[in-house]
């Protein structure tokens, strides 16, 4: 026990370090874009004002209410303060909305989208690499090379391909949006099944890109560990092959589990591409819309909130890797 205190003790300090340098970039980095943030905000309140002096006042006012004419340490500090509470201000490109608010009502749409099609993709592209390595034959060459190819088909170009194929063309499929634009959310089998078709295009797309590189990560694992000597001599001891098979794989997929951890902590950054193809209501349509905005109070919500996610993912997979892994667990008990 005392070796894995350390362990893990050493893991979070470093995670903690990490997580200071991250807060303080997700900070300045919106702050070194070009422009005023507020200029959008001032045009529509002095719309029909024709008196410089009062336009320039008016400016004067929302940047004093922002802050921004703070010092960028006092800013820095502010933010910090705010966003232990959870409050991340106002949003600047959808003033007068909060933050949070937005956030809310975006990622829940994103989490519903890409964790199962992450999930999806990695139980079928982990199914297909070590059936090509243990059975070889048509899982090997024929279906491997075919989703390796549409795996590294570019996000985008997959969207396109999809929208357009099966919404545009054939009409089996809405061409955007979360739900029926003449719908108002709400607990009808008319909205679900309104969503459930908006849904399948985006999830079919991130399913499709997924699956290639899993599975040849997986088979290239399993063919290195159904090659090794520990194998070879279970073998020559007569221990059944489907035993044997099982240790293979489970050594096999601990890269697999870091891919699947990585994937998921960065779920709402990649939700980016499809979610501007399909116009599908999610975080990543909304970091877009802040980045465009200079929306500096959203930017920092959506990249932290990201930041936070992948640094949780890594921790997690620490602690599967020190529970599963018998390398880990002989090192920290010497």
């Amino acid at each position: 026990m005392k070796g894995f205190r350390k362990y893990y003790g050493q893991k979070i300090l470093w995670y903690i370090f990490t997580l200071i340098i991250a807060v303080i970039l997700n900070f300045i980095l919106p702050r070194l874009m070009p422009g005023d943030p507020t200029s959008a905000i001032v045009s529509k309140a002095v719309t029909g004002m024709t008196d410089a002096t009062a336009v320039q006042k008016v400016l004067e006012e929302y940047t004093a209410k922002f802050g921004l004419d703070q010092p960028m340490i006092v800013q820095f500090w502010e933010f910090l303060k705010n966003a232990i509470r959870g409050d991340f201000g106002v949003s600047f490109s959808q003033y007068p909305r909060e933050v949070s608010d937005i956030i809310a009502s975006s990622v829940w749409w994103t989490v519903a989208l890409q964790l199962p099609a992450i999930v999806v993709g990695w139980i079928l592209g982990n199914l297909l690499g070590a059936l090509a390595a243990y059975l070889r034959g048509v899982f090997d060459k024929v279906l491997l090379p075919v989703f390796l190819f549409i795996s590294n088909v570019p996000a985008f170009g997959m969207a396109t391909v999809l929208l357009t194929v099966f919404a545009v063309n054939l009409k089996w499929f809405p061409t955007s949006g979360g739900y029926g634009f003449d719908l108002i959310p709400n607990a009808s089998w008319e909205f679900y099944s309104s969503v459930l078709e908006h849904y399948c295009l985006p999830f079919l797309s991130i399913v499709l890109i997924t699956i290639g590189g899993q599975a040849i990560g997986m088979r290239s694992m399993s063919i290195y560990e159904l090659n090794a000597d520990y194998v070879k001599y279970s073998r020559f001891l007569g221990i059944k092959d489907g035993k044997i098979v099982g240790y293979v794989f489970r050594n096999a997929m601990l890269p697999q589990i870091t891919g699947l951890a990585m994937s998921i902590g960065t779920m709402m950054g990649g939700a980016l591409v499809a979610e501007i193809i399909f116009s599908y209501p999610g975080l990543g349509s909304t970091l877009l819309s802040a980045v465009t905005g200079q929306d500096y109070p959203l930017i920092s919500a959506c990249t932290l909130m990201i930041t936070i996610m992948v640094l949780l993912a890594n921790l997690f997979v620490e602690i599967i890797y020190g529970i599963i892994d018998p390398r880990i667990k002989a090192a920290q008990q010497d």
